[in-house]
């Protein structure tokens, strides 16, 4: 009798195990249905809809949400190791909207910044109840992002952060450095492809990993392509040998269509190709010049003829910004507004990259955000530019 009591007891644990897909009593059983149990494991593994909690209504408000609530939203959230902390503190969701960061971090133990901009961030999206369609995105999905761009060496920072869509679109050169993106060219690949997913309305599908059936792909599709899709084309204007050089330089469409620094020879030095195959580095620049197009190869080489010019190298890093000591006093109280910090900032749908405003239906019709440059320059002589978020 023992032994029987204690099988049923092994077997009952069994079936409430979270192993989704066991269900002997399936009605749909014979049907092929997404989900349940999965042969890989990776980013794909995530939570579906089903296995959320289904007694936090997304109609109530936060403030009314109750303790178990909030923990539950904090797991999904990708922040459950502060769950334990939360249970102590938290009495309701008004809990969290009420109190101030520095109570926040102290109560819930939050030391990594990162994670606590993503928590200020839901809760203001929370307070001022506006859904941005880059919340849709997780951290899982951001390491995939990364894989597309060309970037998959920060897969680790990122998901540590917990770095997702919301806080991409919200990322200044700060968080990068706490990231450890300290690499110029990589802040600019980060920076353009945000620009490419502003243009695209956060659709998570918006880059081209493979060839299609176009045989000359204009600008405004070149500048979707992935880092794969790069390599792809490499390997059509026969330059597969060096196509490899490609994985993890940071190199994408975005890229190389709107970062006006970004020329043949920039691709060259990435490729690794030596300066002594002269007629192999004209190959390149034919093919690069065709690919871009003629604004964008006019663009560029206005750019690189300008007055003060500084070359785009695979070398140069960035440094934090240095503070004076009549700013020391700002380091406690922090600006509220750091907009003008933002790796790509936005404005009311109005795109700002590289110092000019472009609404997001046009962002490809203008193959680059500094197209207009040269203009804005002459009309604000004496005045100091920041180009690309770095100054010059």
């Amino acid at each position: 009798m023992k032994n029987n009591r204690s099988f049923k007891r092994l077997w009952g644990k069994l079936r409430r195990t979270q192993s989704g897909g066991l269900q002997s009593a399936d009605p749909d059983a014979g049907q092929f249905r997404r989900g349940g149990l999965r042969a890989t494991a990776g980013p794909r593994l995530t939570r579906t809809p089903e296995s959320y909690d289904s007694s936090r209504d997304m109609n109530i408000p936060f403030s009314q949400w109750t303790k178990e609530q909030v923990c539950g939203w904090l797991e999904d959230y990708g922040l459950g190791q502060y769950i334990s902390l939360s249970r102590q503190w938290v009495d309701s969701g008004q809990t969290l909207l009420s109190a101030s960061p520095q109570e926040i971090e102290k109560e819930m133990g939050l030391k990594n910044p990162l994670h606590r901009k993503k928590l200020q961030l839901a809760l203001r999206a929370f307070t001022t109840k506006v859904i941005e369609k880059s919340s849709e995105l997780d951290h899982i999905w951001v390491t995939r992002w990364l894989d597309d761009i060309g970037l998959p060496q920060y897969k680790d920072q990122f998901h540590e952060a917990r770095v997702d869509g919301r806080m991409i679109q919200y990322l200044t050169v700060n968080d990068l450095l706490t990231l450890k993106v300290t690499s110029q060219l990589h802040h600019l690949s980060i920076k353009c492809a945000i620009h490419v997913l502003h243009a695209n309305k956060f659709n998570p599908h918006c880059l081209r990993r493979r060839p299609g059936d176009e045989k000359q792909p204009s600008p405004s599709e070149v500048v979707q392509w992935s880092n794969h899709r790069v390599m792809e084309w490499l390997r059509a204007v026969d330059l597969a040998e060096y196509a490899p050089n490609l994985r993890g330089s940071g190199v994408h469409g975005g890229l190389i269509i709107l970062e006006p620094r970004f020329t043949s020879e920039t691709l060259a030095l990435l490729l690794n190709i030596p300066p002594q195959k002269t007629l192999l580095r004209r190959h390149l620049a034919t093919a690069f010049s065709t690919l871009v197009g003629v604004q964008a190869t006019q663009e560029k080489r206005e750019y690189g003829n300008a007055t003060g010019h500084v070359p785009l190298t695979t070398t140069a890093k960035v440094k934090p910004k240095k503070l004076g000591f009549t700013q020391f006093s700002h380091l406690r109280k922090r600006k509220p507004d750091e907009s003008a910090d933002y790796i790509c900032p936005t404005d009311g749908g109005v795109l700002t990259v590289n110092g000019v405003s472009r609404s997001h239906s046009a962002a490809f019709k203008g193959l680059s955000p500094s197209l207009d440059r040269q203009a804005e320059k002459r009309e604000q002589t004496g005045t100091k530019v920041e180009a690309n978020g770095f100054k010059e």
